[in-house]
């Protein structure tokens, strides 16, 4: 069995871009155990407020499978281990299971700690021997392991020899810096076994600098390593860790380990999601298994491949993993590709003559600068504009922005007013904004909520502005990309282009709004 030892909460928030507050974490460690991971590193006791915090929060939690783990160094030359603030922080802290990193890099050992080479090797034996009386489970992470063999293979490997002597439960050969290539690590784990012999049980806890970090850990584990140390994202310093959101999947399903109860994996993509979101980063489209992207099909060909059958282009089942199939619309779109996005709207095309208008509006619309890959919602409306199964929920009469600046140190004011008409009544009204797009979506919404409260839950969740043809200059076109939620967590995005900013806001806004009551059912099917 390979055993999940995640480091998102402490080696994943040395990333210059995360920062997580002790209830984030708690939050976080809540979800990890659900999913089945075994081990979850808390932070360093002692070292900062929030690690601090975390762990005396977590004190009242009961967790089903995961294990909480306390992070720290080995002990300081002056000090006895039971003397010393680290070590003591960490029995302090409560938890049972405890990771003590030390140098096995004869280099660091020498330049960075100031001490000698024996002398280290009794750091690492002492303190992991105070902590094995205190706590129920105590790992070693070497650290710079891998380049520490390098530089001397004889030290490298005298320093686990020192904490196994230790009692340390695990050794974890850790690639500090990043740059140890599959092929080398492999061949340095097999060094290892032979020099310690099967019965001990060895980790592996890789960086993503070469870009190799996951290849490298599965390898790993193909070589005899039994506890894999990643981050949820590949969350961690400078590129990052090792991916669990990639290794699990791959060494559950494709490599047939034991790693997490089977009905979890199914969970992935919403703990990827989950975490994400309370890092406050934006979720990536394109990462493997979880990414929106992940199983999106945009060329005719592959469509129509997969349509037929699935595994043609597609390595995993989405749902296997808790994404799901996507059908993209573009240029490159064939007629599979629309007749599948309609399937998946309830749209019967009808005829072949409906599917190649609908086809043929699309390729015109891109060919001026619209883009449906991110916009589907805009693409369901016109779908249904085209086959007559639309009906729009207002009617325009017109709207009017203005910018006025009066002070040099002030910024203008925006101000638009909106006329609609629904039912026969003529609605008037004016906002204000912090920007020209911002006045005209209140002014727009107060418009409409008199007539379709719903509404109201609607918020704009994301606003993107790309200029199409820089080379006209001020004149460019602009398509604008917006993504709207409401407050069932659903999501659409919808697009408009025109050389006038204010336009395509304008035409985004609308498809935005009006797929919303679309999709709950407002909007009717008129036959042509």
């Amino acid at each position: 069995m390979v055993k999940i030892y995640d480091t998102t909460l402490r080696d994943g928030t040395q990333a210059e871009d995360i920062s997580l507050l002790a209830d984030d974490k708690v939050r976080i460690a809540k979800r990890l155990d659900d999913f089945g991971v075994h081990y979850i590193e808390g932070g360093w006791p002692g070292s900062n407020p929030k690690d601090f915090s975390f762990f005396n929060k977590i004190k009242n939690i009961n967790f089903k499978s995961a294990k909480i783990t306390a992070f720290g160094s080995t002990r300081k030359l002056e000090n006895r281990a039971d003397q010393d603030q680290n070590l003591k922080a960490i029995v302090e802290s409560g938890v049972q299971v405890a990771t003590i990193f030390g140098k096995s890099w004869d280099f660091h050992v020498r330049n960075a700690l100031h001490i000698t080479l024996p002398e280290n090797l009794m750091l690492i034996e002492d303190s992991l021997a105070f902590l094995n009386q205190k706590m129920a489970e105590v790992f070693y992470d070497a650290e710079h392991f891998f380049d520490g063999f390098k530089n001397n293979r004889e030290y490298a490997l005298a320093t686990l020899e020192a904490a196994r002597q230790g009692g340390a439960g695990c050794l974890i050969l850790c690639d500090t810096s990043g740059g140890t290539l599959p092929h080398e690590l492999t061949a340095i784990i097999d060094s290892v076994r032979q020099k310690l012999g099967d019965k001990v049980e060895l980790g592996i806890h890789v960086h993503n600098d070469s870009e190799t970090a996951v290849a490298s850990t599965l390898l790993a584990v193909r070589h005899g390593i039994t506890q894999v140390q990643g981050t949820i994202n590949g969350f961690g310093e400078r590129c990052g860790n090792a991916n669990l959101i990639s290794i699990i999947p791959c060494l559950q399903a494709k490599m047939g380990y034991n790693v997490i109860p089977p009905e979890n994996l199914k969970n992935l993509a919403s703990l990827s999601r989950f975490v994400d979101e309370i890092a406050n980063k934006r979720h990536s489209r394109h990462q493997p298994f979880v990414g929106r992207s992940a199983f999106a099909h945009k060329g005719g060909i592959h469509v129509s491949a997969v349509q037929k059958d699935p595994s043609t282009y597609e390595h995993i089942e989405p749902e296997s993993v808790g994404n799901q199939r996507r059908v993209l619309v573009s240029d490159l779109s064939g007629r599979s590709n629309i007749i599948y996005k309609a399937k998946e709207y309830d749209i019967d095309l009808g005829s072949k003559e409906e599917t190649e208008e609908v086809l043929k509006k699309i390729k015109d619309l891109e060919e001026k600068g619209f883009q449906f890959e991110g916009a589907e919602a805009s693409f369901e409306l016109l779908v249904k504009k085209t086959t007559g199964c639309y009906r729009p929920i207002f009617s325009f009469k017109g709207f009017r922005v203005m910018v006025n600046k009066f002070r040099h140190d002030r910024p203008p004011l925006t101000e638009a007013t909106v006329m609609i008409e629904v039912g026969g009544e003529i609605e008037h009204t004016a906002s204000v904004g912090e920007g020209p797009v911002d006045a005209l979506n209140k002014a727009l919404r107060k418009a409409l909520e008199k007539f379709y409260p719903d509404l109201k839950s609607v918020k704009l969740e994301d606003y993107k502005v790309r200029i199409l043809s820089s080379d006209k200059g001020t004149s460019s076109v602009t398509r604008v990309l917006i993504e709207s939620k409401d407050d069932q967590g659903n999501k659409w995005g919808t697009v408009g282009v025109s050389t006038n900013i204010i336009e395509a806001s304008w035409q985004a806004l609308i498809d935005g709004i009006e797929y919303k009551y679309m999709r709950k059912g407002g909007m009717g099917c008129d036959p042509k």
